[in-house]
């Protein structure tokens, strides 16, 4: 019944630095907000170690940290943030119905900053032996592989500094990588070239993960040769990349081509009074200042659509 529905001007789901800058943004512009989240705020800045780039923290400052001290800003606000999953949506320019695990929302505006989660290899080994040698977190299991050998895949900002990390435990780091050359930053390269424990391996794709306990090896194939060779290593860390949040929108707003939901400068999507921020959004650069900025935007345009309304 609709007397059971929770009414509330804007409704943010997801609490990762987007979507607690909104919340901060329109907590303080004292609008009638609540801020949805499935699991603790802070999304993937939590699996981060270390936090350089970030504006203001000159000698770096950790995720944890980071995410808390925005947490904190936006409660002194007065932002309401439950724990609660938001299972699907039905949006129509009159009303937009949240429904999460135990109970249902209706919002005039909507704020989706719902993040993405780690892509995974699709390969042989990998289910299996997720939690058992395989994973997507050196911050969280990187001091478990304490003087053993270890494989990192990928080749961007994200692969290189996690590399970086797990040589301070690692024996040894072998960074995978499909190209002949990184992709990330120029200052990341130079570390992680200046790093005696990280070996690279070139013009390779992992095709197999052995093991049956715990990961004992990774088989991996030359794309230049086609030649399959196996690694012994005691662990396998995958960074190739982010997959969206965003299959409660599939086929109600416009997404790209990989999932990630399209939007005008404003924020706004494809439909009225519902606005994207953060690593759902289409866009060039996933970073924690980029989702900051957004997140700020969004909040001021779903403030001024709630004003036209």
């Amino acid at each position: 019944m609709e007397a059971d529905i929770i009414k509330r001007d804007l409704i943010i789901v997801g609490a990762g630095p987007a979507g607690l800058t909104a919340g901060l943004y329109v907590a303080r512009a004292k609008l009638d907000v609540l801020l949805l989240e499935k699991l603790a705020p802070g999304g993937q800045v939590l699996l981060t170690d270390m936090v350089e780039n970030y504006p203001g923290f000159p000698e770096g400052i950790s995720g944890f940290e980071l995410i808390d001290r925005i947490k904190q800003q936006a409660e002194k606000f007065g932002l309401e943030i439950l724990a609660n999953e938001v299972t699907s949506l039905s949006l129509s320019p009159e009303k937009k119905l949240v429904t999460t695990s135990n109970r249902q929302y209706m919002a005039k505006a909507i704020i989706l900053a719902c993040g993405a989660f780690a892509r995974k290899l699709g390969i042989e080994g990998e289910e299996l032996l997720t939690g058992k040698g395989v994973s997507y977190c050196a911050t969280c299991d990187g001091p478990f592989y304490r003087n053993l050998d270890v494989a990192v895949i990928g080749g961007g900002d994200t692969a290189v500094q996690e590399a970086i990390f797990l040589a301070k435990f690692a024996n040894r780091v072998y960074l995978i990588h499909r190209r002949d050359k990184l992709r990330a930053t120029k200052i990341l390269q130079d570390r992680a070239m200046a790093e005696k424990k990280i070996e690279f391996i070139w013009d390779t794709v992992p095709v197999r993960i052995i093991g049956e306990e715990s990961v004992e090896a990774v088989e991996l194939r030359n794309v230049r040769t086609d030649n399959l060779f196996q690694l012994p290593v005691q662990g396998v860390f995958v960074f190739i990349g982010y997959t969206p949040n965003s299959n409660i929108v599939k086929n109600i707003l416009c997404l790209d081509k990989n999932g990630f939901i399209e939007t005008d400068n404003d924020m706004q999507t494809s439909e009225p009074g519902v606005f994207a921020a953060g690593d759902i959004r289409s866009k060039l650069l996933r970073q924690i200042s980029t989702a900051v900025g957004e997140g700020a935007t969004a909040a001021f345009a779903a403030e001024r659509y709630l004003d036209s309304l």
